[in-house]
């Protein structure tokens, strides 16, 4: 294994070289290297000194070894240099709180940083017990439950009582513990030979569903308090070890219309809806991937029924050639399928499957939509291709539509974050539509983090470290000590030292051999001790209240778990309303979010409106092009004039021709010159934005442009028309109203004041309520 290593390591570092790769590791040993070498430490060292005289570094016991030792070669040339001649120095840090032991975070590191502070740099030890968070109750119970590990000789003599600054009396208490035997009157496990369809049906474990039932109960705890008043889902924060216990809860939450959030999980490919999209993508790009495309078809982006599926499969198997007996079948691809069939004359339909006609007409107009898309992903930029299938395809409604209100904030602002993702991979201007799918699908692609008001807070414990709520609920808390590992390593490094005193392979923490026993009985010590560490920061995240939940563990350990040692701290709660058999929430009668659909516009069959329908056509894409054009102009413009450039990228993406563009150039430059100026003028505005999404009512408004002055504090709505008139159109009247209302829903108590700007760059101001110019 240790020659194994060094190869793995110098193929490695061979291949971070040749791609300009640098990690956290490089950058660790390089400081250590700088400040520690004879040669090179002395040159560093004085440019540190010129420029640094203060140094403060907080969360000190979640430094590693390697990171000491590299600040260490840097302090240690002070120790005993007297007052005066070192910089300030001052590390902030619990050691109680050392969580991180899976990055390397070693807590022996900071009783190092301690000594030599003192010793070498003559400094001074400070300690502080005292906290302005949490209630008496919860104070009286960490101080307990830690003292009684200190006394059980499982956790550091260190420990001292704390007190508290708080004067809200606050309160510990338990959900009931879930019986193992509630599992089988849930009936949730797989405990029979019956059939279970496994496209509607997930096969559950045991002890998923333990889980469930946990969840369950205590999401039915929070629902009952937020029914009375007792509790606001913006105040809760719900803590566990493990993440997948957080996914049981958010399903939990989401059955009874309750909306959660998991801050941590930020990688953006793991959102549902996301899925969906890159799917739509994946089979664009890729036309043969027919799992891709039915995800794509179920999806809100189609809503393709599991029957319309099915339908489709039939014709697939109608449409396969079977050369012979020896030969493997040619099987169409679901695409070519689907195309083939949109493509057949009415009469000759009837010599395939008989599709029934509501759903022949959807195969029919999918296939066109699916055509178009596709040729927008062959034509345009990834960015400029999702664009335009998002406005065609009403995506952000459609989600809005599809999903439970109290995730509909969530998921509306994923679909924008994948939007804006497809301008920062590679600088969206050398981006393929392939290279952007893989790059997807390897995930890795943070999310933006987003908070969304009323939703509750589900984090792993270490994940909450360092936040805070009014009440804390603790599931999973009566498991036990993780089971002995395999195939790991064991290092044994001490905080003082500079290079670790043994590295040991570990095939098997059950049988380890005698050299290895003494090292393995320091890690299981450190992680126990780490265990209790996690207890502490789970209990100090709580302001007022403390709730505790968990369910009956299989078998118990020889350690105490939390429950334990909790459980006679607390008040016992009783079991919640409903807390089993409990049907999910159904939403449908309280939700009012819907789609609308227009009726069908006829005309007249007469030549005038078939010759009209053009000019009709070319002024839409002329005001599209005005909009775009008004999105790429800077606020302020500092001297931003548009170019050929932007000239040539309108007509191609709405096709006009070069006189057409330069028309719509031309009403852009007349509007920011004209008696609107001021919008674009960074003096005068403090606050700007171009095709402002807002849901209002039910519905996705796009304004065109919203600024707020800097002087009078006024949000102006702006909508660009290269009308002449358009304060003369009632219709355009309707919808301004409808902007003022969203804008002042989304700003209560501040000034809207609404304005058309015509093709001449006039502002022509609105007066609301009555919208009469």
């Amino acid at each position: 294994m240790a020659r194994l290593t060094r190869v793995l390591l110098t193929s490695f570092a061979a291949l971070k070289h040749e791609r300009g790769w640098v990690d956290m590791n490089d950058v660790e040993s390089a400081a250590r290297r700088l400040l520690g070498d004879a040669e090179l430490s002395g040159w560093l060292q004085q440019r540190l000194d010129a420029r640094v005289r203060h140094v403060l570094i907080d969360e000190f016991q979640d430094t590693n070894p390697l990171q000491w030792q590299a600040l260490y070669g840097w302090l240690s040339a002070y120790a005993g240099a007297g007052p005066g001649e070192a910089p300030c120095v001052f590390l902030v840090g619990d050691p109680k709180q050392s969580i991180y032991r899976f990055r390397r975070a070693e807590p022996q590191v900071f009783k190092a940083a301690q000594a030599f502070v003192v010793q070498g740099l003559a400094g001074a030890l400070l300690s502080c017990d005292h906290t302005r968070r949490c209630a008496p109750a919860v104070v009286d119970a960490l101080n307990s439950a830690m003292l009684a590990a200190v006394q059980a000789g499982d956790y550091s003599s260190d420990f001292r009582e704390h007190t508290t600054e708080s004067h809200e009396a606050g309160e510990v208490v338990a959900l009931p513990q879930v019986p193992r035997s509630a599992r089988e009157r849930d009936g949730g496990a797989d405990t029979d030979v019956t059939w279970r369809d496994s496209l509607t049906t997930p096969r559950v474990l045991l002890e998923d569903t333990m889980s469930a039932l946990e969840a369950r109960q205590a999401a039915d705890w929070i629902a009952a308090e937020i029914a009375s008043g007792r509790l606001s889902a913006d105040g809760l924060m719900v803590l566990a070890r493990r993440r997948e216990r957080l996914a049981w809860m958010f399903e939990a939450l989401r059955e009874r219309g309750i909306a959660s959030e998991q801050p941590e999980k930020l990688d953006l490919c793991d959102a549902p809806a996301v899925q969906d999209v890159v799917a739509l993508l994946d089979a664009l790009v890729s036309t043969r991937h027919d799992l891709s495309l039915a995800r794509a078809l179920k999806s809100p982006l189609f809503g393709w029924s599991d029957d319309a599926l099915a339908w489709l499969a039939r014709l697939q198997q109608h449409w396969t050639v079977r050369p012979g007996a020896d030969a493997k079948p040619v099987k169409p691809s679901w695409w070519a399928v689907l195309q083939r069939f949109a493509d057949l004359p009415a009469h000759e339909k009837t010599a395939v499957p008989p599709v029934p006609e509501p759903l022949a007409q959807d195969f029919t107009d999918t296939a066109a939509r699916l055509l178009r898309y596709r040729q927008w992903v062959q034509s345009l930029p990834p960015h400029d291709a999702l664009s335009a299938i998002y406005g065609h395809g009403d995506v952000l409604a459609r989600f809005a539509q599809a999903v439970p209100a109290s995730q509909r904030a969530g998921v509306l602002a994923q679909l924008r974050d994948l939007l804006a993702n497809a301008l920062a991979q590679d600088g969206g201007r050398f981006l393929t539509p392939y290279r952007f799918v893989r790059a997807l699908k390897a995930g890795g692609i943070k999310a933006t983090p987003t908070h969304n008001s009323g939703a509750v807070r589900l984090l792993t414990i270490h994940g909450a470290k360092g936040l805070e709520a009014d009440t804390v609920l603790m599931l999973d808390t009566d498991t036990g000590s993780s089971r002995p590992e395999s195939m790991g390593v064991l290092i044994d490094w001490p905080g003082e030292a500079p290079v670790p005193k043994r590295f040991v392979f570990l095939a098997s923490e059950k049988n380890p051999p005698a050299c290895a026993a003494s090292a393995l009985a320091l890690e299981q010590q450190a992680r126990s001790l780490e265990e209790l560490n996690a207890l502490y920061v789970a209990l100090t995240r709580a302001e007022s209240r403390l709730v505790i939940s968990s369910f009956e563990p299989h078998a118990r350990g020889n350690a105490s778990t939390w429950y334990e040692r909790l459980l006679p701290l607390t008040q016992p709660l009783e079991t919640p309303p409903e807390a089993a058999g409990r049907k999910p929430a159904d939403t449908s009668t309280t939700d009012t979010f819907s789609l609308l659909a227009l009726p069908v516009l006829t005309h007249a069959a007469t030549p005038t409106a078939v010759e009209t329908a053009p000019a009709d056509d070319e002024r839409t894409r002329i005001g599209l092009a005005l909009h775009r054009l008004l999105q790429w102009h800077p606020t302020p413009a500092q001297g931003f004039d548009w170019t050929p450039a932007h000239t040539q990228a309108v007509a191609r993406e709405f096709a006009l021709s070069t006189a057409q563009a330069t028309q719509a150039q031309t009403m852009a430059r007349r509007i920011v010159q004209g008696e609107a100026a001021w919008a674009w003028d960074g003096a005068v505005v403090d606050t700007t934005g171009n095709e402002v999404e807002i849901f209002h009512g039910g519905e996705l408004l796009r304004l065109d442009r919203l600024v707020r002055r800097t002087d009078t504090g006024e949000w102006w709505v702006l909508d660009f028309k290269s009308a002449e008139h358009p304060e003369q159109q009632p219709e355009l009247l309707t919808q301004m109203r409808r902007y003022a209302q969203a804008v002042q829903a989304a700003r209560p108590g501040a000034v809207v004041r609404l304005a058309f700007i015509n093709l001449h760059g006039r502002l022509i101001e609105l007066q609301d309520p009555s919208i009469t110019p």
